[in-house]
This record gives C-alpha cells, structure tokens and sequence, in this order.
C-alpha cells in the first residue's frame, strides 16, 4: 500500500510540472489529491450539470470561505450548461451562475494547484480541459490598529496588518493617483507568498524600480515568513551593521517615502513594510518631526542626535579619559571619579562592559517577556542590580550614571535595526578607547566613516545628502525647516518630478 502511494505521489509530481490539464475530470481530481497528498482538509464536492455533465468544486477547508461557495457558486452550478463553441467556459460562469467578482481561467496543473494552495476554488468540468478558478480565499486578519513597535503621540493610529490586501488597500485610501503602482511577484519556491512592489510612476526613477525588480525575482529561497528574509536577500551589503532598508508598520511614513521617489515592498503574513532606498538621515527621521510645527521638529530631531552622540561615545569616552588622559578632566572632577572608584578592583573597561552586557541581558529579557512584566524587569531589575554592584564594590556609581545615561540615549532612536547598529559598535568604541584611548576612538570612527561613504542602498549613496552633498536637502536633515520652504524631492533620489509643492511633502 505504502508502494502504491508513493508511485501515486511521483506520478502526480509529474502531472503538476508544467503539464495541462487533461479533459478527464477523474483524472485531473486523482492528479491533484496525489500532488497533495491526499490531505484530510481537501474538499472536492461533485455535481451534475443540467445537461448530465459533472462536475467538481476543489478547496481547501479552513482556507476558503464555506458560506460564499455555497451561497454564491453551489447553488447555481448545477443549472450550468456547457457553453456553446466560441465561448468560453469563465465567461459564462462569470456572467450567468456565480456572483464573484474574482474569477479566471486557468489550463496548467500546477497553477490551479496554487490557486487551490491559496484558499481559491476549483471549478473542474469533465471533458473540459480548462479550470474556473473562483477567489474564496477567507484568511483570519487582525484588525487595523497602532503599530506597537512605533507609537506616536500625535499622528494617524492605523497601521498595516498581516493580509497584503488590507495594506495596500491602506495605501490605495490615502495615495490617490493614478500613477500608483502594485508589481505582483510570488516568493518562495515551497511556501509561496504575494509580494507587491508599490510606486509612484513619475516620481520614482525608473532604473531603480528595475533594480528592485530585478533583485526580488533572483530570490531562491522555500519560504518567506518575513519581510526580513527579503531585506537579507536583495540588501547591497551583507557585512555592514547598518540596515540598506527600512522596515515600518505605519502606512503615513511608507506613503511619505513613496512621494518622495522610493519603494516599498509588501510581503504577505507580515505587517512590516520595507522601504528602499535609504540614507543614514532617514533612519534618525520620525514621522512626529513633520506633525509638529518646524521648531519643535527640528529641537526634536537635534536632540535625537545628540543622544545617538551619548549613546556610542560616552561609555568609550570615559574609559578613555580615566585610563589614558586623566588630565583632560577637570580637577574637581577628577577626584569625584577618583574617590568613587576607591576599591574598585577592576579597570574601567572591565567595569563598563560588565554593566554594559549586564543592560543588553535586562533589555532582552525585557523585550521577550510580557508587557507589564517585561517593563518591571527592566526598571527594577536595573535598579536593584546596579545598586547591588556599588554596594560590593564591584563598579563606581559614576559608572552606573554613564550606563543609565546610554540605554536612556539608545532609546531614542526610531528605527530599532539601527538602534542595535549603534549598540554593537558602543563595544567596538569601548574596546578602542581601552587600547589606545582618544585615539583609538578617532581611528575607529574613521574607518566607520569610511565603511559610510562606501555604502550604498541600490545605487544611493548611503551618507546622503552628507556625503556627496545635496545641499538642497539639508532644509530636512539635522534642521527640519518650515514646510513652505521643502518644495523640492530629495535631489539624490533623482526623481523624475523634482518638484513637489509646499504641502507635497507629507510626513515621512
């Protein structure tokens, strides 16, 4: 028995590879239960036509929505005739028996066998070597509420979902232009999912769309779970810390991004949109700079990078300055420092990773466990740990303070995969300044900006409008200048309509 089911199997293999279907509706039903596998959920509900010919629906249960193919497609097809030559088979069932606006034709095996895969229903008809396929599909969806990962104090509270057609019709709501496009692809070679490629035609440079096009279709890969299995296959640079993409669940900051000549990719089963390309300004951009008016913006943004400044030199800078070049500080300070690390018995650098892994271990377990819980882990936990060490003598407050002081500074960043960036080169930072001190953070950060200017994100340089300058942009790099003044696109995208008009530029 198990012989016979496996040659059943291989054949079946076989007669999904690119064949048509055959006229034989036993014949195509056994092909297609052997290339399943004969599951449990498979339904395949025979009939017969009003002129004596049967037929078969072929869904999946679970997937498909029971209710529509009953009320909508059953009860009408077994009035169905077959429709005279010169007409086809879809026509007349799209136009005379069931009330679905999604129906098609489909010829091949395994392209029917997708649509099944999908939650689609089969019409299959003997003697007929052409399928209707129907869209049933009735996947369960969370409703559209904040993005968790990205709150905003004033601004929209929607945010995209896991149905791919509840996000882009979240974007077809607020962009309405004619000009707006949805590239379909499918991804994945086992599992496989929608991906959609949305831009602005006119606005977006055609090359780049090419490119993005043309990375997404060389993706080899079974199965897509997230659109991080995307951002890892088509990014330029696999080695760099930084991210060549952004990823976001809020539709306003895609949508501002698409006006101005970018793209963004929508993967099914996942909420996280990606955005591309992208420079080292858009990941310290958030979306609340463009909601308030200019000067709070602009003092918003100036503090953001000022806290990224604390969050990658302060631990460093003060290993530095207590291990190489104590004369730097000021005198009264100096013997604050001096007199609160009296019976320490590790060096600074010893002392600042021991706090600094000790923070990465509370922001983790902090971020895996519960909301409520994982909130107490991290503030009491911090407290009692970092209290318990200066009690032991084990680190100095002033250490304590520094630590603090970085994970509030880290915090501050929107965009979470650069934040862990950061993270990462804090120790590259620290360790540099424990060998060579001041210097030892200079050269590394030259060979960061070395590693910056190289970088690119499909074909854009990722340190612009820095580095090559566009000064044109700055109105909207570290200043956020009034909205009348940003009447122009980002020159280093180069759009195709540069122009965007003082209330073009929406939020980002």
């Amino acid at each position: 028995m198990s012989g016979r089911r496996f040659r059943m199997k291989k054949q079946g293999q076989a007669t999904g590879s690119g064949s048509p279907l055959k006229k034989d509706l036993q014949k195509n039903l056994s092909d297609l239960k052997a290339v399943l596998g004969e599951p449990d959920d498979l339904v395949v509900r025979k009939f017969t036509l009003s002129g004596g010919d049967s037929g078969a629906l072929v869904y999946l249960a679970g997937i498909s929505d029971k209710d529509m193919i009953h009320n909508n497609i059953l009860k009408n097809l077994q009035f169905l005739t077959l429709p005279e030559k010169g007409k086809k088979l879809g026509d007349v069932v799209y136009r005379e028996v069931v009330s679905i606006t999604d129906v098609t034709e489909k010829q091949a095996f395994d392209e029917v066998m997708l649509a099944v895969l999908a939650g689609d229903t089969a019409l299959l008809i003997d003697g007929t070597d052409t399928a209707v396929i129907m869209g049933t599909a009735a996947a369960e969806t969370r409703s559209i509420e904040q993005p968790p990962s990205e709150p905003l104090i004033r601004g929209p509270r929607d945010g995209f979902n896991e149905s791919i057609n509840t996000n882009l019709s979240l974007i077809r709501q607020e962009v309405r232009d004619e000009n707006l496009r949805f590239k379909h692809h499918q991804i994945g070679r086992r599992a496989r999912k929608k991906l959609v490629v949305s831009y602005i035609e006119g606005i977006a440079h055609p090359d780049m769309v090419k490119e993005v096009n043309r990375r997404l279709e060389s993706i080899d890969i079974d199965f897509a779970p997230e659109s991080g299995y995307i951002e890892q296959s088509i990014e330029d640079s696999f080695l760099s810390p930084f991210p060549q993409m952004l990823n976001t669940e809020r539709p306003d900051r895609a949508i501002a991004h698409l006006m101005e000549g970018k793209v963004i990719i929508l993967l099914d089963g996942t909420p996280f949109v990606l955005i591309a390309p992208v420079t080292l300004a858009n990941t310290l951009q958030s979306p609340e700079d463009y909601y308030e008016r200019w000067i709070v913006g602009t003092l918003i943004r100036v503090l953001r990078y000022l806290a990224v400044f604390l969050s990658l030199f302060l631990p460093s800078l003060y290993i530095a300055l207590v291990s190489y070049h104590p004369g730097m500080i000021p005198s009264d300070l100096a013997f604050s420092i001096s007199a609160t690390r009296e019976g320490v018995p590790f060096p600074s650098f010893i002392e600042a990773v021991l706090m600094g892994v000790t923070m990465e271990l509370l922001r983790e377990a902090g971020a895996r466990l519960p909301t409520g819980i994982g909130q107490t882990i991290g503030i009491v936990g911090g407290l009692v740990i970092g209290e318990a060490a200066v009690g032991a003598g084990i680190v100095s407050p002033i250490m304590v303070i520094i630590v603090a002081l970085t994970a509030i500074a880290s915090f501050t960043n929107p965009a979470y995969s650069v934040a862990i960036a950061f993270r990462m080169m804090r120790f590259g930072f620290m360790i540099a300044a424990a060998f060579l001190g001041l210097y030892g953070i200079v050269l590394l950060y030259i060979a960061i900006n070395v590693h910056l200017v190289n970088l690119k994100s499909f074909g854009i340089p990722y340190t612009a409008p820095f580095s090559p300058s566009f000064p044109g942009a700055w109105k909207d790099l570290v200043l956020r200048a009034p909205m009348s003044m940003m009447t122009r696109r980002p020159a280093y995208m180069w759009p195709a309509d540069k122009k965007s008009g003082s209330s073009g530029r929406k939020q980002k």
